[in-house]
């Protein structure tokens, strides 16, 4: 049994830190002594960097991701008793923000292999319900197939929003980035992220010129002007200087990291070749490896085994939103099959950047062990 001292974690914040701790400390010196620390001079530049490398017109920084898909639902205009279509395999992170909207969420289930909304099942959801707005999530990293999902959306006359608080920098074939697709988009910089600040952090971006003004107002109370509020939904939601000064740092890196991902993703996809472990497909550029997740029928005694290798490993997520406790039985007749079969056969190993290609070959050789 391998001691805790070399036990290779999920992910490590200071391995990924650490090269740029320097050029970070200085950064946080120099906007302490600027004055400004909020919405300042610092937000605006990387709102604007950011909307040119996501390929949108407008970045708008608010305080975190969830703050972020609710004010972009509010800003096409979901209110109360409208319906929203999410997945329900993400931790309540989507279902979340429509339920601040007092919205319905109505759940659909994913496609078996990237756990991403089934065209599917969003088609048949469309066909029988009134739907304000769609949330698909890049989950893991992997884009979602976009071209089916906006082209059934548009068929029905319902909003796209993007969930890419995992997918920062992912790509189709066509060089089209996450954030690019829908309506409007949602990013969370949270630490664990693709580029994750050093505390909390989001963004929305949008081509949408009124969507763009909608949401800088409701980041702000639903200001129009200062002290007077004209925008009902609005809250206290927005980025700080040292973080986005942060952001701007580190997002030059950004394709250098999520192309290390891959490559440690990759070699996990084609090294694992235990039948009790089913892997996802190698990726491309469409798949930024935010997280590596296996499935697994004994995944409790995977885990153990892991374990006592010395490799650490998560759960991405255990319990679907229709079977959170939140809602107290109201959807105990629905049923999702791919939704609740990932729930109880999803492990996560460990994939970050800094992970060395000697630690992945240990992964490798435990999962083939077992």
């Amino acid at each position: 049994m391998s001691s805790s001292v070399d036990a290779i974690p999920v992910n490590s914040l200071l391995r990924h830190i650490a090269p740029i701790q320097d050029e970070l400390t200085a950064a946080a010196a120099a906007v302490v002594r600027s004055g400004y620390f909020v919405l300042g001079p610092r937000v605006s530049a990387f709102e604007q960097e950011f909307a040119a490398y996501c390929g949108v017109k407008h970045c708008i920084g608010v305080a975190n991701g969830t703050d972020a898909l609710e004010l972009s639902l509010k800003a096409i205009g979901v209110s109360a008793g409208d319906s929203v279509v999410v997945a329900a395999n993400a931790a309540m992170y989507g279902t979340s923000a429509v339920l601040a909207c007092s919205a319905n969420p109505v759940f659909v289930d994913t496609l078996t292999e990237t756990a991403t909304l089934s065209p599917e099942a969003l088609k048949s959801a469309l066909e029988r319900t009134s739907v304000k707005a769609v949330i698909v999530t890049h989950l893991y990293g992997r884009l979602a197939d976009m071209d089916a999902i906006c082209a059934i959306c548009d068929a029905h006359g319902v909003a796209v929003v993007e969930d890419c608080a995992q997918a920062h920098g992912a790509r189709d074939a066509k060089g089209k980035l996450a954030g690019s697709f829908g309506s409007v988009a949602s990013f969370s910089f949270y630490p664990t992220k693709n580029l994750g600040a050093l505390g909390d952090g989001g963004a929305v971006a949008t081509s949408d010129p009124l969507i763009a003004e909608a949401v800088r107002k409701l980041r702000q109370y639903g200001w129009t002007q200062k002290y007077t509020n004209g925008l009902a939904g609005g809250r206290n939601s927005r980025l700080d200087e040292i973080q986005a000064r942060m952001l701007s740092l580190m997002l030059p890196l950004l394709d250098g990291w999520n192309s290390r991902r891959r490559e440690i993703a990759n070699r996990y996809s084609h090294g694992i070749i235990n039948p009790l472990i089913r892997t996802p497909k190698p990726g491309g550029d469409e798949y930024v490896g935010h997280l590596y997740v296996v499935r697994c029928d004994d995944r409790d005694s995977l885990r153990r085994h892991l374990t006592a290798a010395g490799i650490q490993s998560d759960i991405h997520y255990p319990l679907p939103d229709h079977r959170q406790p939140v809602f107290a039985g109201a959807y105990d007749s629905l049923s999702l099959p791919n939704t609740e079969a990932d729930a109880a056969t999803v492990l996560t190993l460990p994939c970050f950047p800094e992970l060395d290609d000697s630690e992945a070959d240990r992964v490798i050789e435990a999962c083939n062990q077992f």
